[in-house]
C-alpha cells in the first residue's frame, strides 16, 4: 500500500488530550481502540507486551502507556476529565489488564503485543507500534500482516482458502461494498487444521453498513469479519493528493502561486483532507481555543499531586513586577506561557500535544504569549499555527517525532522550528523566510537528548520546552533581519534524522543523561513508591 501524505491535524498539531506523553499515552489510547473495534462482546482481560529492549518496557507507567492503554479499551476519550482514574474505572468495567516485559525481538522501540479477550470467548491478537505524536499503525493480526493506521474505515475479512480463490471473495466483496480504496492480501497456513487460512484488508473513505457487513459474514468460507472506524481526525482516501510534501516543493510551487505563508498550509491541509480552506482555519481556531485555554489554567494555578514540579508559571509575572528580570517583556511573557501548558499538562489537564505531548508547550506558548505580549488578534495566531502545522509537515515526511527513535531534537526541537516559522508569519515575513526561521531553529538544537527525570515528562522537559520557545524568538530574528540559513530546511531535517537514530538507547527516552543522575534515581523511587 502507498504511503498516503501527512496531515497536519494528524500528525502536527494534535491530539486533545490529557495525560504526559502523545506517543505513550495518545498512541496506547488509539491501538487500544482499535482492538477494542476488533472485538465481538465486552473485553474482560487484556495483556500487553513490551520488548525489554524498547522504551515501554521502562516507561509505560510514568509516561501514561498503562492510563491511554486502558482508555482505549474502555472506549474513555482522552479529553475526559477522569483519564487519571484510568485503573479504578477498568476495574469496575470488569477489564483485567496485565503487562509483561519480555525480550522478543521487537525492531520498534514502541512496539506493543497484545492479546485481548471478550466475554464471548473472542480471542484476538494484535502487535503494532507507536509511531509518534499519537500517530499508530497496526501492523499485525494473528500473524497476518496489515496496515491500520486508523484513518480509513478497515474490514478485514477472514477467509478458508479451500473454498475458493481470493479474488473471487474480493470480488463478491467488491460488489457489496463498492471498491476499496486500497487492499491487502495475507496468506496464512493455520498448523492446527488442514485448511489454509487468508486474511483480506479492505480500506474505504466511507463507512461500510451493518446490513452490507452481514451478507459478507454469511458468505460461504467467510471464518471472520472485523470492522474498524477511524480513530484520527481527518480521515484518508485513495485518490489524496498533495500540491508539496517538501519544503523545496513549496518553494517552487511558491514562485507560480503567490500566497501568504499561511495560505499555503490551508491549501495543503485542504487537498490532504477534502476540506475548504474556510473549514481548515475554523478547526485550527477550534484547536486554538483549546491552548488558550491550557495557558490561562496554568496561569491560574495547578495543583496535582503525582507530579515533581509544583505550579511556577506566576513567578514570572511576580518577579516581573518587583523589577528582578532581565527586561524583556515578550520572551518573558512566552516563559510563563510554556510553563503555564506545561503545568496544565502535568495536573491532567486538557491540552494539544504539537507536535507531542512532551513538547506541549513550546508552540502553543510561543505563539500565544508573544500574540498577547505584542496584541496581535486571533486570527494571526491561528495563521502561525498553520504555518507551524506545514513546517511539522515536512518534518512527519522526512523525520519522526518520536524521541524513542530521535531523541527531543524531533519533539521540542520540532517544536521550536515550527513555532519559528509561525512567528515569522505573525511578523507579516515570507514564506521562504519561514523556511529559513524553522531550518535555523532546528540547527541549533541538533543532538538534543531526551533524558527524563523520574520517569515523568516534566525535567528537564519545561525548560527545553522553554528552550525552544526562546530559540524560536531568537531564530525568527534572524531571518527577519537578514542572516543567511545556509542549510536549507529539507536537509536540516534529514539531518537530525540522521543524528537522532545514531544517539544512544539511553538518550532517547528511556533512562540516561539527567534521568540517571543521584537525584534522578532519589525522585524515581519516591515516584515508583507511589505506584506500589
Amino acid at each position: 500500500m502507498q504511503k498516503l501524505p501527512s496531515s497536519i491535524f494528524n500528525d502536527v498539531i494534535g491530539p486533545v488530550m490529557r495525560g504526559p506523553s502523545s506517543s505513550h499515552v495518545a498512541g496506547a489510547a488509539r491501538i487500544a481502540d482499535l482492538v477494542r473495534q476488533s472485538m465481538k462482546g465486552k473485553i474482560i482481560k487484556a495483556v500487553a507486551d513490551f520488548d525489554v529492549n524498547g522504551s515501554l518496557a521502562a516507561s509505560h507507567t510514568g509516561h501514561g502507556t498503562d492510563m491511554g492503554f486502558a482508555c482505549g479499551l474502555m472506549n474513555l476519550p482522552l479529553s475526559d476529565p477522569h483519564v487519571d482514574q484510568y485503573e479504578r474505572l477498568a476495574k469496575e468495567a470488569g477489564i483485567e489488564i496485565e503487562y509483561r516485559i519480555l525480550d522478543y525481538g521487537a525492531i520498534h522501540p514502541g512496539n506493543y503485543r497484545i492479546g485481548v479477550t471478550d466475554d464471548t470467548g473472542c480471542v484476538r491478537h494484535w502487535e503494532g507500534i507507536a509511531v509518534g505524536g499519537g500517530m499508530v499503525e497496526m501492523q499485525k493480526l494473528e500473524e497476518f500482516e496489515v496496515n491500520i493506521c486508523g484513518d480509513f474505515f478497515e474490514l478485514l475479512v477472514m477467509l478458508d482458502a479451500e473454498k475458493r480463490p481470493m479474488e473471487a471473495y474480493e470480488s463478491k466483496i467488491t460488489g457489496l461494498t463498492g471498491k476499496s480504496e486500497f487492499s491487502l492480501q495475507s496468506k496464512k497456513t493455520d498448523e492446527d487444521q488442514i485448511a489454509n487460512r487468508e486474511l483480506l484488508n479492505l480500506k474505504y473513505a466511507k463507512p461500510v453498513s451493518e446490513e452490507i457487513r452481514k451478507q459478507i459474514e454469511e458468505t460461504e468460507g467467510v471464518l471472520d469479519v472485523i470492522y474498524l472506524e477511524p480513530v484520527l481526525p481527518t480521515h484518508s482516501s485513495g485518490h489524496c493528493e498533495v500540491p508539496y510534501s517538501s519544503a523545496e516543493q513549496l518553494l517552487n510551487y511558491a514562485k507560480e502561486n503567490i500566497m501568504e505563508p499561511w495560505e499555503y498550509a490551508a491549501c495543503y491541509e485542504s487537498c490532504r483532507g477534502g476540506k475548504s480552506v474556510e473549514e481548515v482555519f475554523a478547526q485550527m481556531e477550534e484547536i486554538l481555543k483549546i491552548m488558550e485555554a491550557a495557558v490561562d489554567e496554568g496561569l491560574a494555578g495547578t495543583e496535582y499531586k503525582d507530579r515533581i514540579l509544583g505550579a511556577q508559571s506566576q513567578k514570572i509575572q511576580e518577579a516581573e513586577q518587583n523589577r528582578k528580570l532581565i527586561p524583556c517583556e515578550p520572551l518573558n511573557t512566552v516563559i510563563k506561557s510554556i510553563t503555564a501548558v506545561m503545568e496544565t499538562k502535568s495536573s491532567m489537564g486538557l491540552i494539544v500535544a504539537a507536535p507531542t505531548c512532551g513538547s506541549c508547550g513550546c508552540l502553543p506558548g510561543t505563539i500565544i504569549g508573544l500574540g498577547r505580549a505584542m496584541n496581535l488578534s486571533r486570527e494571526e495566531m491561528v495563521k502561525g499555527l498553520l504555518v507551524a502545522g506545514l513546517v511539522g509537515i515536512f518534518f512527519a515526511e522526512e523525520a519522526t517525532f518520536s524521541a524513542e527513535v530521535g531523541g527531543c531534537q524531533v519533539e521540542c526541537g520540532a517544536g521550536s522550528g515550527m513555532a519559528a516559522a509561525a512567528l515569522v508569519q505573525m511578523m507579516g515575513g515570507n514564506v521562504i523566510q519561514c523556511m529559513d526561521a524553522a531550518s535555523v531553529a532546528l540547527q541549533n538544537i541538533t543532538g538534543l537528548a531526551c533524558d527524563p527525570v523520574g520517569n515523568r515528562v516534566e525535567v528537564p522537559c519545561l525548560g527545553k520546552n522553554i528552550m525552544g520557545g526562546s530559540n524560536a524568538i531568537s531564530s525568527a530574528n534572524m531571518i527577519l533581519a537578514g542572516y543567511d540559513k545556509v542549510i536549507p530546511l529539507d536537509e536540516t531535517i534529514q539531518a537530525i534524522y540522521e543524528i537522532g537514530k545514531s544517539l544512544p538507547l539511553e538518550l532517547r527516552c528511556t533512562f540516561g543523561g539527567l534521568g540517571k543522575t543521584k537525584t534522578a534515581m532519589e525522585i524515581l523511587e519516591k515516584t515508583e513508591r507511589h505506584f506500589m
